[in-house]
C-alpha cells in the first residue's frame, strides 16, 4: 500500500556485524509466487553477495506472509520476530506480492534503516525479466542498508525507469519509485502474473466438463452447422468475444470479486486490484474457450462425415467449416457451462484476486486482543 508503516521499536543496541563474524542476510517471501521466485534466485543472490563483500555472507531464506494493519499500513512486528529467530540478521529483505504506491507512483522497494529491513513489491517489477529485476533490487537494497562498514556502490543494480529517493520525516526511509508513465501498466501486469492464471485454469475441470457437454450438441445438430456457415467471420468473432465478456462479468459479480476502496487514499490501489482481477479472469475464460474450440473441432472431425456435412450445408466440407461449427458451439457451451457450474472450489476463485489475499493479511480485532 502507499502509506508509510509504523513498525515497532527496534533494539537500539543492534548494529552491523563484526566483519570477522560475517554478515547475515535474511530473505523472507510471501507464500506462492514470491516464494517460488525467492527460491529461484537464492543461489544467484548468495553468489553476488559473496562477490560484493570480503567477509563471509550467510543467506537464509524463509516463507512468511507480510501482514497489514486494518488501515492498510505494513505491520513489520512479525518480520522482526522472525529475524530474531534467525539470529538478528544484519539485513532483512521482505519479498511481497502487495502492490504498493507512493504519490501515485509504483513503490518498488522501501528501506527502513532503523530496522535493517527492506520491503520489495514483486508486482511493481512487471512480468518481463522479473527474476533479474528482483535480484537487482534485492542487491541494491542490501548494499544501501550497509550491513558492514565497507562502502559499496549500488548504482550497477539500478534501472532507467526506477529512481531512489529519500522520504523526509521523523524516520528517514529510502524509496525506490517506478516510472509514473508506464509504472501502472507494469504493476497491473505483475499483479496478473502474481494471480497465476495458467495455474488456476486447470482448476476449471467442472466448468470445462459442463461447457464441453453443452458445446457437444453443436456436433450433432445440423441447424448449428448451417448457422455457423451463414454467419460471417466478423460476427462469429463477435459472438465469441461477447461470450467471454459475459462469463467474465458473471464470475466477478457472482463471486463478489469487485473491490471497493475503504477510503479515498486506497482508491488507486483498489483500481489496480480490480484491473488485475478482470484481466486474470479474461485470460482464464479465454483459455477455457480455446480448449472448448479444440475439443469440439476434434470431435467434429471424428463424428461429422465430410459428405454428410456437404449435403446438409450445401458447401464444400473444408476444415474452416468444422472450425466455424466448433467456434459457435464453444460460445454456446462456455456460456451454459459457466452459468451451470463454477470453479471446483469457490475458495480457489476468491483467493485468485489480490484484494481477497490482502484481506487475509489484515489483523482482525480478535487477533490483536
Amino acid at each position: 500500500m502507499s502509506q508509510t508503516p509504523h513498525p515497532p521499536q527496534h533494539d537500539p543496541q543492534h548494529s552491523s556485524s563484526d566483519p570477522a563474524d560475517g554478515i547475515r542476510v535474511l530473505l523472507v517471501a510471501d507464500p506462492g509466487l514470491p516464494t517460488d521466485r525467492a527460491g529461484s534466485i537464492a543461489d544467484s543472490l548468495q553468489q553476488q553477495l559473496d562477490e560484493q563483500y570480503s567477509t563471509t555472507v550467510h543467506l537464509d531464506v524463509s516463507t512468511s506472509m507480510l501482514r497489514l494493519r486494518p488501515d492498510g499500513t505494513l505491520d513489520l512486528s512479525q518480520a522482526l520476530e522472525q529475524a530474531r529467530s534467525f539470529g538478528d540478521p544484519d539485513a532483512v529483505l521482505l519479498l511481497t506480492e502487495i502492490p504498493r504506491l507512493h504519490a501515485g507512483r509504483p513503490l518498488i522497494a522501501e528501506i527502513f534503516p532503523e530496522h535493517d529491513i527492506a520491503v520489495v513489491s514483486c508486482p511493481t517489477l512487471g512480468v518481463l525479466t522479473t527474476r533479474r529485476r528482483i535480484l537487482d533490487v534485492l542487491m541494491s537494497c542490501t548494499l544501501r542498508m550497509a550491513p558492514t562498514q565497507e562502502t559499496r556502490d549500488a548504482s550497477p543494480y539500478g534501472r532507467r525507469w526506477a529512481q531512489w529517493e529519500e522520504l523526509a520525516g521523523p524516520e528517514e526511509h529510502q524509496l525506490l519509485l517506478g516510472s509514473g508513465a508506464i509504472g501502472g501498466e507494469r504493476t497491473v501486469a505483475g499483479m496478473v502474473a502474481g494471480n497465476e492464471p495458467f495455474r488456476t485454469a486447470p482448476k476449471l475441470s467442472s466448468a470445462l466438463a459442463a461447457a464441453a457437454a453443452t458445446g457437444a450438441f453443436g456436433i450433432f445438430y445440423s441447424s448449428i452447422w448451417s448457422m455457423s456457415m451463414y454467419l460471417p467471420t466478423q460476427r462469429l468473432l463477435l459472438i465469441g468475444l461477447l461470450a467471454i465478456l459475459a462469463i467474465t462479468t458473471w464470475l466477478i459479480v457472482g463471486n463478489r470479486l469487485w473491490d471497493s476502496p475503504r477510503h479515498d487514499l486506497l482508491a488507486r490501489v483498489v483500481l489496480l486490484y480490480n484491473l488485475s482481477t478482470v484481466l486474470t479472469l479474461l485470460m482464464i475464460v479465454t483459455l477455457l474457450y480455446a480448449a472448448l474450440v479444440v475439443l469440439i473441432f476434434t470431435g467434429g472431425l471424428i463424428v461429422i462425415a465430410p459428405d454428410y456435412l456437404a449435403e446438409v450445408t450445401e458447401a464444400e466440407p473444408v476444415l474452416v467449416r468444422y472450425l466455424d461449427i466448433a467456434w459457435l458451439s464453444a460460445a454456446m457451451g462456455v456460456v451454459a457451462g459457466a452459468l451451470g457450474s463454477s470453479f471446483d472450489n469457490d475458495t480457489d476463485l476468491r483467493n485468485l484476486t489480490h484484494g481477497q489475499r490482502e484481506r487475509q493479511r489484515m489483523f482482525t480485532e480478535e487477533e490483536r486482543e
